[in-house]
């Protein structure tokens, strides 16, 4: 791609009103792209919103896709719900077990993913800043930011639901713009941590719904009346 690429940046925020890192259980509230000629945010009901969110990547020119955590949080969450929601996405995954990021997989998942999205290729930039990091300030995306006087929104990450809608968006636009800055700025170390994903390396993901039909099956074995009601 060489030191000309594209990047674009991408966060999503979830509905922590229950366990918003489970995507079995939480919808995505909110998704952001920034690109440094406009941040987007894309609203709506959750279906909408990843539908929109993949028409408008599939109209900007080939890049590459910055999260922060997101081959453990962004990607797969985006993944699981778009499956439970029966939408198509250009989302492509690859569980990659050598991928150690210090940081949880999603409940039920094995670990970090390689992710692609139509043309654009995807990095993870926690791997540029954050990974094996021995302070912990150092695995935060908003104290990453400031602490390199890129400044970020403030305020808490694990209680979203109690946010404005304005504030929220707010929030994601940051995030995703911090993301994609943050890639810019080291973009030869980025170039070279680039995700590679071949089209045949390409996985479903069925996390999510393959737990909620155990759930589902054990509910019926434990509850077998209400099952035949």
């Amino acid at each position: 791609m060489g030191h000309t690429a594209v990047i674009y940046g991408l966060d999503i925020e979830t509905d922590t009103s229950c366990d918003g890192w489970d995507p079995a259980v939480a919808a995505v509230r909110t998704v952001a792209l920034s690109s440094r000629s406009a941040d987007e945010v894309f609203t709506g009901d959750e279906a909408t919103l990843l539908h929109a969110l993949d028409r408008r990547l599939r109209t900007l020119p080939p890049g590459i896709v910055a999260t922060w955590n997101g081959a453990t949080f962004d990607l797969p969450f985006i993944a699981d719900r778009a499956r439970l929601l029966g939408v198509d996405l250009g989302l492509r995954l690859c569980l990659d077990r050598r991928l150690t990021l210090d940081r949880a997989p999603l409940p039920g998942h094995a670990g970090a993913y390689r992710g692609a999205w139509g043309h654009h290729a995807h990095l993870d930039t926690f791997r540029l800043y954050g990974q094996g990091s021995p302070s912990p300030t150092w695995t935060s995306l908003r104290t990453i930011g400031r602490l390199l006087g890129l400044g970020g929104a403030a305020g808490p990450t694990d209680r979203t639901h109690d946010l404005a809608n304005e504030v929220l968006h707010a929030h994601a636009a940051s995030d995703a713009r911090l993301a994609r800055v943050l890639a810019e700025r080291r973009l030869g170390a980025a170039l070279r941590l680039v995700d590679r994903l071949a089209p045949e390396d390409a996985e479903v993901v069925t996390v999510a719904v393959r737990r909620l039909e155990r759930l589902a099956r054990q509910d019926r074995v434990l509850h077998p009346a209400a099952a035949t009601i």
